[in-house]
């Protein structure tokens, strides 16, 4: 769960984002942008770093309606085991997956990452959870996030997991050995649903 101060920065931001989108009077453009600021400047405290640093992740006022981002990721398990990629930023492992790109829908987007990062083929079975990613355990992010969890099914289990040119690595992990995870994408908490859901344990699609 993240701080209240970072919840209350991201809302300014949020405000100033779709203020600035909608307003026609110069003096309330000017009102927006200086909330926007003071917002920025918050979260640079807050996270220790550059403000150009925020600037770059939150891009440009008045792009629309500040709504939460998308993120996408799926869950094969063969043999007990679920498929991880290893991150190249962090070198870090998490479930496959990433932005959802417009033009696609959700389980288009879960096997395209899939295909992508682990080249495999994969058909997408059912959705098991959706989270707000600040009201759960994940290293707190100055963007707001949906997060959307499938599992996913391989179509020939013979064929190998290789990582792709997005990651350093891709591999099959039982649940009692996990490698350390980018809990910025994933947790603990995910993975073991994900072992629960393909098991039959879960009876509903976890939300919020």
């Amino acid at each position: 769960m993240e701080s209240s101060w970072l919840t209350y920065a991201k809302r300014i931001q949020s405000i100033a984002d779709t203020g600035m989108t909608f307003a026609t009077d110069d003096f309330d453009k000017e009102r927006y942008q200086e909330l926007a600021d003071i917002g920025n400047k918050m979260l640079a405290d807050l996270g220790n770093v550059p403000i150009e640093r925020i600037e770059n992740l939150l891009g440009d006022l008045g792009k629309g309606y500040a709504t939460p981002k998308v993120d996408v990721r799926g869950a094969v398990i063969n043999r007990n085991k679920i498929l991880l990629v290893q991150e190249k930023s962090d070198g870090l492992w998490a479930l496959p997956g990433g932005y959802a790109d417009s033009g696609l829908s959700a389980s288009q987007n879960v096997k395209k990452e899939i295909s992508e990062e682990a080249q495999i083929d994969v058909t997408v079975t059912s959705l098991y959870a959706i989270k707000h990613k600040a009201q759960h355990d994940y290293a707190p992010d100055v963007r707001e996030f949906y997060k959307l969890f499938f599992l996913c099914k391989q179509y020939d289990e013979r064929v190998m997991a290789t990582p792709g040119m997005k990651v350093s690595d891709a591999v099959f992990f039982s649940l009692g050995h996990l490698p350390p995870l980018s809990t910025g994408r994933v947790n603990q908490d995910d993975i073991e649903t994900a072992f629960a859901a393909s098991a039959g344990k879960l009876a509903n699609v976890l939300f919020d």
